[in-house]
């Protein structure tokens, strides 16, 4: 889950294998882990473990946290994370909304802020709006913020930083948002699509499937694609775009410019109240990704998913076993998950992510 960071220095990042450790550091929580075990799963010697976890802890980011009783010999000292060695933004640009929070350095929402926005009042007054949010955010951090993550409707340029022809927002292709945003902030910053970002949220947990379709259901459809653990971007930051599969050749038209896309059909069950249909049509699309990527997992989310949990995940779990598709079907409950997701745009490089 390679990201590029465009300029955060933080001293892990010098090495690989330093990185290596810092994650497993991270996935063993505050129990902690010994070296003999960071040695044994990295496949590093312990003399190089020794020689990365002191440096790591001279850094300020791993301490000591007690001992464990050994088989042999005197016991082990167990070492953890200092998650408040460091400090994410995690920006989630809605349609209609704006959601920021403030992540430690393992990931954890230490604040919080959501406010009403409109997508189309123009690139100027809403960059002017994130920047303020992310600035109030910057100045209630107790330490050192390392960056911020933006994830927005696509499509988009990962890469440049600059967002497509959002659907139903034309204004915004080409923007160069993450170049404006940097200069305003003065820290780095990542751009990725929503659904990509929360994808990448839910990649980094330690009990995530090797591969999943994150389906996101809210102002919009998309997906968010991770196979062999790392997320499906494309070249073009175009995969994932399941909104804009045609399954009606003949169908309503979309904003895209295209017909019977499936997001143009699902949002207009939801509009008309009629939930099970949405969920029928959701099923549809997930079906499409699971024959297609042969996944483990698909995980739904998204405002209208939440609003109505059992609803859809009974709905597309019917559709996929109507059609032989044994892929297990959940909810990915948190309401917030595309900004955590956007936060970890920043965090995932440094545990080598």
């Amino acid at each position: 889950m390679k990201t590029d960071l465009g300029g955060v220095n933080v001293p892990a990042l010098r090495s690989h294998n330093a990185a290596l450790v810092l994650d497993l550091l991270r996935t063993a929580g505050e129990t902690g882990i010994s070296r003999l075990e960071l040695a044994e799963r990295t496949g590093l010697t312990p003399q190089a473990v020794s020689k990365i976890t002191a440096r790591l802890r001279t850094e300020g980011l791993a301490t000591e946290a007690g001992h464990r009783a050994s088989t042999g010999g005197k016991p082990r000292t167990v070492l953890r994370l200092v998650p408040t060695a460091g400090y994410a933004v995690g920006v989630h640009l809605d349609r209609d909304e704006l959601t920021t929070l403030l992540t430690d350095l393992a990931g954890t929402a230490v604040a919080l802020r959501r406010r009403a926005l409109d997508l189309g009042a123009g690139a100027g007054p809403v960059m002017d709006t994130v920047a303020e949010e992310v600035r109030d955010l910057v100045a209630e951090a107790p330490g050192a913020v390392l960056g911020a993550g933006l994830a927005m409707p696509g499509p988009l340029d990962h890469r440049a930083g600059v967002p497509g022809r959002v659907t139903g927002f034309p204004e915004w292709d080409g923007h160069p948002v993450r170049a404006e945003l940097t200069r305003r902030l003065g820290l780095p910053v990542v751009l990725d699509k929503d659904t990509n970002a929360a994808a990448l949220g839910l990649a980094v947990r330690p009990t995530a499937p090797g591969s999943f379709a994150y389906v996101h259901l809210g102002t919009g459809l998309g997906a968010g694609l991770v196979l062999g653990g790392a997320p499906l971007r494309g070249d073009r930051t175009g995969a994932g775009e399941l909104g804009h599969q045609t399954v009606q050749l003949d169908g309503p038209p979309c904003e895209c410019g295209g017909r019977g896309c499936l997001e143009v059909l699902c949002l207009a069950a939801v509009a008309r109240g009629d939930l099970a249909e949405a969920a029928r049509i959701l099923g549809a699309g997930a079906a499409n990704l699971v024959r297609l990527l042969d996944i483990d997992q698909v995980l739904l989310g998204g405002r209208v998913v939440l609003a109505a949990p059992e609803v859809f995940a009974t709905g597309v779990r019917e559709v996929l076993a109507g059609l032989g598709l044994t892929a297990p079907v959940g909810v990915a409950g948190e309401r917030d998950a595309v900004a955590e997701g956007a936060a970890w745009l920043i965090l995932a490089p440094i545990f080598g992510k």
